[in-house]
């Protein structure tokens, strides 16, 4: 059974693919993304299995 780690990042509207593509190349796959009340302050949610920051390419 895999074993995950989770990440919480908050996002900033101009800068959200760079956030992304950073996270992403670091292996972390994005679950979500939750928009605080009216639009502001969204949340990206990411998920890895654990122990994938130890593996090297």
């Amino acid at each position: 059974m895999t074993s995950w780690e989770y990440a919480t990042v908050p996002l900033l509207i101009h800068t959200t693919k760079q956030i992304l593509d950073s996270w992403g190349k670091d292996g972390w796959e994005l679950v979500t993304v939750l928009v605080g009340e009216g639009g502001s302050n969204p949340i990206a949610y990411f998920k890895r299995p654990r122990g994938a920051d130890d593996k090297t390419e």
